[in-house]
Order: structure tokens, then sequence, then C-alpha cells
């Protein structure tokens, strides 16, 4: 397939015995992302890629449940289990400014105001209140959980996959 593509889930199982698949979202935009009609491609084990378009999406305890056109039943979607979701490039929107998506987050070295790198981005967190992101720390050791807030993140620049937070206390430990 041409053109970038982007992971926005992972199918983990099936779901009832009418084709539907449960997936656990890695998108920042899942109404979007999964809306009918949508076209998303699965990479299967094989690195096979199969373009799929959505028929029906609703969500289902911490899952969003999808269902393929053409996939009617448990049988057609069994080789599913364990492949990642991708949307292209190609659907992606322009966001507002201050607005990002989350693979542009993701990767990304976090530094102090003071100069101190501390790690990457590793894992985006939706919390309702706010994203946490989880960041891998340089030095090893246990995860940094850093809200999404203006008193915390102070600059993003994805051109240089760097971000500059204010390290308010407790954050670190």
């Amino acid at each position: 397939m041409n053109g970038d593509w982007f992971r926005v889930g992972k199918i983990v199982n099936t779901h009832g015995v009418k084709g539907e698949v449960r997936v656990i979202s890695s998108t920042d935009f899942s109404d979007e992302r999964y809306a009918v009609g949508s076209k998303l491609m699965i990479r299967v084990q094989t690195n096979e890629e199969i373009s799929v378009t959505v028929s029906h999406h609703r969500i289902h305890k911490q899952f969003d449940l999808l269902q393929f056109e053409g996939y009617f039943s448990i049988n057609d979607v069994e080789k599913f289990k364990g492949c990642t979701l991708y949307v292209s490039s190609e659907y992606l929107t322009d966001l507002d400014e201050d607005e990002y998506y989350y693979y542009e987050i993701i990767g990304c070295s976090i530094m102090t105001d003071e100069g101190e790198t501390i790690g990457k981005v590793k894992e985006i967190v939706q919390t309702g209140a706010n994203d946490v992101w989880i960041v891998q720390r340089n030095s090893g050791g246990k995860d940094i959980l850093i809200p999404y807030i203006d008193d915390v993140v102070k600059d993003i620049s994805i051109s240089d996959k760097k971000i500059t937070i204010h390290l308010m206390e407790g954050l670190l430990e």
C-alpha cells in the first residue's frame, strides 16, 4: 500500500459470532477513525496487508468493537486476532494549533526547562481529564507519568522531536 500508515489499534480478540473484533485503541480520535465507512488496513502475521472498511463501531467496556464490510462471522475475523490496525495518512485531518496526533508525541525526548533530558515518551493514556504521557527514563528505573497540562508542558517541537516541561514537585517520584 502506498503512503504513510499510522497505527490506530490492536485487534485483541473476536467478539460474539457475527464478525466483530475487539480493539484496544491507540488513537486519539477513535470516533473519527472507526466511523462507518472508514478505510483501515490490517497487517496480519504474514505481513500481508488487508484493506477493510468499517461497517459498525461501538464501545464495550474499555474496548472499541468493530465490524468490517464483507466479514460477517467469527470465522471471517478469527485470523485478525493479535493484528495491528492502521489508517492511511491521507485520512488524517489537519489539527488546530497546539493539537497533536499521538504518533507525533510518542518518541519525543522530554527535557526540563532547566535543560536536563529525562527520557522519551513511549505511550499516551487518556484519563478523561487530560492525557498522561508515559516517559521511559534514560537512566532506567520506573517510568514517569507526565500530565499533558499547561502547568507542566511548556514547549512542543515536533520537528525536533523535543518537549520541554516544567518539573513540578513530585513528578519524578
